[in-house]
């Protein structure tokens, strides 16, 4: 028998294993963006000596490689990611959170959209498996899945925004501009949650426990969402960490198609102007997300189906 562990140890543990992740996570990141070839200056060449040893000086980069980590990981213990290279009248802190909202936005309605889609088709599937409409959807979550962010993005702004003039092709303000990519990130997640729920809710009508409450009498709505429907989300929750995570890395292609300041365009743009406090700040706070995503769907996990304590 395990030894049972308590719940304050669980959380310290879990605590330490994010801290440590974290650190990881920033160690090989900012040691990769040392060693790329060229710099955030590389534009100021031909400038003065002095102003390059003063650009240098400002952002410490005259520092050895030890010295400029020791300095920036200071920084961030106190919450300070550093000024931008590339924006210098902002600091990391300062993009990271006009941005954050914005990516925040697009992909908690993408999720939504792919929880209120996907949940219901695949329940519809699954009442009727081996029908010509199971067949059909499967097949359109197939060809969801198979279609990358890149396809379907410009695909979109092709149909809705060039052919039909129905909603903009890009720009960021008003609730016209969500639609397209917010439909963008959730197709796959729409496909994906459809497939899982279909087959999670076909595995669950079979089950012993189902077959003796239909054989009392129960009606098939009472045996659907008072028996069936609780047990057969099981797998669609644990499912929803790689799905956000899925998400805010499908973000960075979609904001950069729509030109939205959110945190993928900033990555993108900090990675190609070598903006390494930019690059890192966006990474570490995206690891952190990850980590607060992971141990929210444990802990729903958890309440939807105790015997996971139990095990852990």
């Amino acid at each position: 028998m395990s030894a049972h562990v308590r719940p304050g140890s669980r959380a310290l543990s879990r605590l330490l294993e994010a801290g440590l992740t974290l650190w990881l996570l920033a160690t090989l990141c900012f040691v990769l963006l040392r060693a790329a070839p060229g710099g955030p200056f590389d534009t100021e060449k031909a400038a003065p000596p002095e102003v390059q040893a003063a650009l240098a000086t400002q952002y410490r980069l005259d520092r050895p490689l030890i010295g400029q980590y020791a300095a920036w990981l200071g920084d961030v213990a106190r919450g300070d990611l550093g000024p931008s290279f590339q924006y210098p009248d902002y600091s990391v802190n300062q993009l990271i959170g006009n941005a954050l909202p914005v990516s925040a936005l697009n992909g908690g309605l993408a999720l939504l959209l792919a929880l209120a889609l996907g949940i219901p088709l695949g329940v519809w599937a699954a009442l009727r498996a081996g029908r010509w409409t199971d067949r059909g959807l499967m097949f359109a979550a197939g060809l969801g899945l198979a279609i990358p962010k890149f396809v379907a993005a410009p695909g979109l702004v092709l149909l809705f925004a060039v052919t039909l003039q129905w909603l903009p092709a890009g720009g960021w303000g008003e609730w016209r501009n969500v639609v397209l990519p917010v439909v963008a990130l959730a197709l796959p997640n729409i496909a994906y949650c459809a497939r899982l729920t279909r087959a999670s809710m076909l595995e669950t009508l079979s089950a012993e426990y189902l077959r003796a409450a239909r054989a009392r009498g129960f009606s098939p709505a009472r045996l659907l969402f008072a028996h069936a429907l609780k047990p057969a989300l099981l797998p669609v929750v644990a499912w929803l960490a790689p799905a956000l995570i899925n998400v805010v890395s499908g973000s960075v292609v979609v904001e950069q198609v729509f030109g939205i300041p959110g945190m993928g365009r900033y990555f993108i743009q900090g990675a190609l102007n070598r903006d390494y406090t930019l690059v890192l700040g966006v990474v570490l706070v995206v690891g952190a997300l990850i980590v607060l995503i992971n141990t929210a769907v444990d802990a729903l996990r958890g309440w939807m189906d105790p015997r996971l304590q139990d095990a852990s």
